[in-house]
C-alpha cells in the first residue's frame, strides 16, 4: 500500500455545497497497488468521489474507508473534573435554596411580630429593651443569612468560569474530527498522475453587493462571500463559484387592500389537545482627482442551467466558518430614478431607481449596500436579477422631500331616510420638495373597497385625479416638483352603512 501526498489543488464552490479536488503524482512497481489517499473530511459524499490522471495505469476500484484517530489521554480527566463541578454546580443550587428559604422566614417572623411587638409597647405590656434585643437579633441573623448567600454567589461563579474551561478544554480535545481515507486500487507501472475529488457539505457562498447611485448611473458590484466548515482548510488554489446545486432594511411600501366589511360575532371554540410534534457594503472612500481603484472581477463561463465564476486571484478559506470575500463581477447600468411614498403609512419618502439588466449576469438574492455618489446610506435586499429583466431598488428615506398626510373632515351621523348611517372622512397630503434638484413622485393612497351589500362606499372625491387607479381602492398620482415647489392632494369619502350593521375596517 503505498499513502499517495495529494494536497488540494482546486474547489468549487456551490450555494450550500463544494467539490474539493486533490492531486498528486505516484511512482507504480509494476503490479497491481492500492494508493491510499488520506486525511479526508467525514462530510464528504461517498458515492460522490470520482478519480482520474493521467499514466500508465488502469483504476481498478476506488473505497471510501473510515480513518480513525485516537482521543489524547486528558479526554478522561477532563470528563471526570466537569462532572464534579457539575455536582458542586448543583450543591451549591441547593444551598441556595435553602438560604432563600431563611431569608423568607426571617422576613417574615419580623413582619408578623413587629405590629404585635409594637401593640404590646403601647399597651405597656412588653419591656422595650427585650423588644429592642429581639429587633437587633432578627435583623443581625438575617444580615448574616443574607452574607454568606452573597459569597455563596461569588463561590458559584468561580465555579461555573472553571466549568466553562473544562467546557472549552473538552471541545479542544474533542475538535479534531474522524476522517475517512479514499483508497485506490491500480495497476500499472511508472509514475503516475493522480486526481481525486468530491462534494463536501458544510460550504456554500451567497452573494453580497454595493449599490452606487450617481446621477442617473447606477453601479452594481457583486461580491461572492465564500464560508466554510467542512472539517478542512482550503489553502490558496484554484477556486470557481458555481451557482449549480448538486443537490436538491428598505423596501417601497405597497398597499394591502382597504376593505370594509359587516363585523360577524366571534364564536366559541372549544379547546383541544395540541398535535403532537406540531450575508456588505464596502468602506465609504471620499472622491479625489485620483483615478478610482478597479476590481479585478471573475471570468464567467456559462452552462446550460448554471454558470461559473472564477476569481481573478486564489482565495484561502479556513474551515472556521468566517467569511472570505472575492469581486464577481461590476454592472454599470442607467436607471430611471424617482421618489415613492405612502403617507397613509408613514412619512417617509424613498428613493427609487429603476433599471434594467444589460449584462451577461444573472445576480442571485442578497444584501446591498446603498450608496448616493460616496455616502453610504444603509442596506435594501436585492432580489434575483436576469439579463434584460427590469427591477426597482429601494435606495433609501430621502429626507429631502416631505409628505404630510392629514385628516381635515371627519363626520358620523344617520342619512335623511332610514336608518342608515353615514360615515365621511377627508384627507389632505403635501409633498414639498427641499432638494436642490426636480423630483418625480409617486404618491401611494387607497380608498376603502366594500365587501358585503350593507355597506356601500359613495361620493369618492380626488383632487387632482390620480394617474393610476385599480379596482381594489389603490391610487397612484405622479407628481413632478422643482426644487422648493410644493403640492396638494385631496381625497374625501362617503360610505353608508345599512341599518343593524356592525362595520369593521372603518378607519380615520
Amino acid at each position: 500500500m503505498i499513502r499517495l501526498d495529494a494536497p488540494i489543488a482546486a474547489v468549487t464552490v456551490y450555494p450550500g455545497q463544494a467539490r474539493v479536488t486533490r492531486r498528486g503524482r505516484v511512482t507504480l512497481p509494476g503490479e497491481d497497488t492500492r494508493v491510499l489517499v488520506t486525511g479526508l473530511p467525514a462530510l464528504l459524499h461517498p458515492d460522490s468521489v470520482r478519480v482520474a490522471g493521467s499514466g500508465e495505469a488502469a483504476v481498478l476500484g476506488v473505497d471510501v474507508v473510515p480513518e480513525r484517530h485516537a482521543r489524547p489521554s486528558t479526554a478522561p480527566e477532563l470528563r471526570e473534573r466537569a462532572e464534579a463541578l457539575d455536582a458542586a454546580l448543583a450543591e451549591m443550587a441547593d444551598t441556595d435554596t435553602a438560604y432563600g428559604t431563611r431569608v423568607d422566614l426571617l422576613t417574615g417572623v419580623a413582619r408578623r411580630s413587629s405590629g404585635a411587638l409594637a401593640t404590646a409597647l403601647a399597651r405597656g405590656d412588653a419591656d422595650p429593651a427585650r423588644v429592642a434585643a429581639a429587633g437587633a437579633g432578627l435583623a443581625e441573623e438575617l444580615s448574616r443569612v443574607l452574607a454568606e448567600r452573597r459569597d455563596l454567589a461569588l463561590a458559584r461563579e468561580r465555579v461555573a468560569e472553571e466549568r466553562a474551561e473544562v467546557q472549552r478544554l473538552l471541545a479542544d480535545v474533542s475538535s479534531e474530527p474522524d476522517r475517512v481515507a479514499v483508497a485506490v486500487d491500480l495497476s500499472g507501472s511508472g509514475e503516475v498522475d493522480l486526481e481525486v475529488s468530491y462534494v463536501v457539505d458544510g460550504a456554500g457562498w451567497e452573494s453580497t453587493y454595493d449599490v452606487r447611485l450617481t446621477g442617473e448611473r447606477l453601479t452594481v458590484t457583486w461580491f461572492a462571500l465564500v464560508r466554510q466548515h467542512s472539517g478542512e482548510d482550503w489553502p490558496e488554489c484554484e477556486l470557481a463559484l458555481s451557482t449549480a446545486r448538486p443537490a436538491a432594511g428598505v423596501a417601497v411600501p405597497e398597499l394591502d387592500p382597504w376593505y370594509l366589511d359587516v363585523l360577524s360575532p366571534v364564536v366559541p371554540m372549544a379547546l383541544s389537545a395540541p398535535a403532537p410534534g406540531m450575508y456588505a457594503g464596502a468602506a465609504v472612500s471620499k472622491r479625489s482627482a485620483v483615478a478610482e481603484v478597479a476590481l479585478d472581477t471573475a471570468a464567467v463561463e456559462h452552462g446550460t442551467t448554471a454558470t461559473t465564476y472564477r476569481p481573478q486571484r486564489p482565495v484561502a478559506v479556513p474551515a472556521d466558518g468566517s467569511s472570505h470575500r472575492a469581486t464577481v463581477a461590476v454592472l454599470e447600468v442607467d436607471a430611471r430614478v424617482d421618489h415613492v411614498t405612502a403617507p397613509v403609512q408613514g412619512p417617509e419618502v424613498y428613493l427609487r431607481a429603476t433599471a434594467v439588466n444589460t449584462s451577461e449576469h444573472t445576480l442571485r438574492p442578497g444584501r446591498a449596500g446603498l450608496f448616493h455618489d460616496a455616502e453610504y446610506v444603509g442596506v435594501t435586499a436585492l432580489e434575483p436579477w436576469a439579463p434584460g429583466e427590469e427591477l426597482e431598488l429601494a435606495l433609501g428615506v430621502d429626507d429631502r422631500v416631505r409628505v404630510e398626510r392629514e385628516l381635515v373632515r371627519r363626520s358620523a351621523g344617520k342619512a335623511v331616510l332610514g336608518g342608515t348611517r353615514r360615515l365621511e372622512a377627508a384627507y389632505r397630503t403635501t409633498v414639498a420638495n427641499h432638494g436642490p434638484r426636480a423630483a418625480r413622485v409617486a404618491v401611494v393612497d387607497q380608498v376603502p373597497v366594500s365587501r358585503h351589500e350593507s355597506v356601500v362606499v359613495r361620493d369618492v372625491t380626488l383632487r387632482p385625479e390620480p394617474a393610476e387607479r385599480d379596482d381594489l381602492g389603490r391610487l397612484t398620482w405622479r407628481l413632478d416638483l422643482a426644487p422648493g415647489q410644493r403640492a396638494e392632494l385631496e381625497l374625501a369619502v362617503r360610505v353608508d352603512v345599512a341599518k343593524g350593521t356592525n362595520l369593521s375596517g372603518w378607519r380615520d
